[in-house]
């Protein structure tokens, strides 16, 4: 292993995280944090039967194994580029570096949206549930401030410190669902047991089955950030494919049981008549009730809010690193790539997110917005657009750096796996395109500029390397050098 370190750029203790401090399952405690199950669960579950059926459960099936095709070559070239930055440094390696400049502008906008929108969904949630379970009356600012705080008191710590934390609440989410799907197994549902919702008619060929892939891909985000934590990883080799196949594994079968145990709990028929009711997106919560009893729906609820807060931890963790990374390149300005002496973190990049989360906060507060439709969603499904978009990318960039060598590795594996893989996500981004209203709720022009922000993004990030490179050819030529490599 050498760190490859030039002139001007050399890495100081001052710009350098922690090293070897998260193992195997803290980082995957951060990824599946980042795609909150449950409230995948309670929203995506019943929206997509709603929408297409009950094809839900192999839907979220054929995610997962899009998703680990291009997890081939995305784990096989983390064994030979580890950087903060992953998506940007991959990017450049395997298109070149104006694309990977191109990528990263993409991801950093993409992880910002997702990290602000939960603050959204943390308040209107807070406010609702502590209404409604304790009759405590404030509005949803003050639960969006809190979480603010809190999340910025953590990006502060040492990252060992906020994985101990997800921890906690994503084992308590994943639990309730489990005790869920035990009780509807063991007292059986009010039709036979049917496994129609993994046939491939049900899947793929169903009126409105797009629809199920948009909300499919979306359940998986942040599965790719395992490479982000890389150079806080405690044995990189190992540590990143490992969590990424676990992650994209145990996420991929959780949904596709959860999903089936709620046609297992109301009926084939039934549960498509839920779906079609006003409070179809209680479905969980009735499951809850009738299988468990109400205190099952109420810590639900509460849950709920804590699984977006996990949600919003571990996305400011990874923009924070974006940021970090790009200021280490000197992309941004070079103090965001500064990093607390004692815990290591990079806490300049941390707090220009908690900054941008407060604006955000205020401006939808000063202009009235509803913190749910006004707010957290369409920022939400800008997020997921950039972000598949930015995988897609990335998986060609995986196909591009192994053709120039294979370095040992098979056909299947660094070119064809990751293909087919680029070729689903390229699809995934197409389907989140023609059915952007459902994710984003809202109808007219205002979808076509929310979905703007990914290519112009791309563009100018393509463009500004190439002035880059013909302005600034030292600057340019060091791009990409600042990271750890096993050659």
């Amino acid at each position: 292993m050498s760190q490859q370190n030039p002139s001007s750029s050399a890495v100081t203790t001052s710009t350098t995280l922690a090293q070897r401090r998260l193992g195997v399952w803290a980082i995957v405690f951060f990824v599946v944090s980042a795609a909150a199950p449950l409230t995948v669960v309670a929203s995506a579950a019943s929206t997509g039967f709603r929408l297409a059926g009950i094809g839900g459960p192999g839907a979220m099936l054929a995610c997962g194994v899009v998703l680990i095709l291009f997890a081939f070559g995305f784990t096989a070239m983390s064994r030979y580029v580890r950087n903060t930055g992953a998506f940007y440094v991959y990017g450049a390696r395997g298109l070149g570096k104006p694309v990977g400049i191109g990528i990263v502008f993409v991801t950093i906008f993409s992880y910002a949206a997702l990290c602000i929108c939960f603050y959204g969904f943390v308040g209107f949630f807070g406010e609702m549930t502590f209404a409604a379970l304790f009759g405590v009356e404030l509005p949803w600012t003050v639960y969006a401030v809190v979480a603010l705080v809190i999340v910025g008191v953590l990006g502060y710590r040492k990252i060992d410190v906020g994985a101990k934390v997800l921890a906690v609440l994503l084992t308590a989410e994943v639990a309730i669902l489990l005790v869920l799907a035990i009780a509807v197994l063991i007292q059986g549902g009010p039709e036979p047991t049917s496994f129609a919702s993994f046939a491939p008619e049900n899947v793929f060929l169903a009126a409105g089955s797009g629809a199920l892939f948009v909300f499919g891909f979306g359940a998986y985000l942040g599965f790719e950030s395992t490479a982000i934590y890389a150079e806080e990883a405690k044995d990189p080799r190992r540590t990143v494919p490992a969590a990424t196949y676990i992650a994209i594994a145990f996420l991929a079968v959780f949904y596709a049981f959860t999903f089936w145990v709620l046609t297992v709990a109301f009926g084939i028929d039934g549960v498509v008549t839920l779906a079609l009711q006003d409070d179809f997106q209680d479905m969980v919560f009735h499951a809850g009730d009738q299988y468990l009893g109400i205190w099952a729906s109420i810590a639900m609820r509460v849950l709920i809010v804590t699984s977006f807060f996990a949600c919003l931890l571990a996305f400011h963790n990874a923009s924070s690193r974006y940021l970090f990374s790009v200021g280490r390149e000197r992309l941004l300005p070079s103090w965001l790539a500064q990093t607390q002496p004692d815990s290591q973190a990079p806490h300049h990049a941390s707090l220009v997110m908690s900054l941008i989360s407060l604006a955000t906060i205020a401006a939808t507060l000063i202009t009235g917005s509803d913190p749910f439709l006004g707010f957290a969603l369409p920022v939400y499904s800008v997020g997921v657009a950039g972000l598949v978009f930015a995988q897609a990318v990335t998986a060609v960039a995986v196909v591009g750096f192994f053709l120039r060598d294979r370095r040992g590795h098979s056909w299947w594996r660094v070119i064809f796996a990751p293909a087919l893989g680029g070729v689903g996500l390229i699809i995934g981004w197409v389907l989140i395109a023609m059915n952007f209203d459902l994710v984003t709720g809202l109808t007219g022009p205002v979808n076509f500029a929310l979905l703007a922000p990914t290519p112009v993004l791309f563009a100018a990030g393509i463009v500004a390397g190439l002035v880059l490179k013909r302005r600034n050819p030292p600057h340019y030529a060091e791009l990409t050098t600042l990271v750890l490599d096993d050659e």
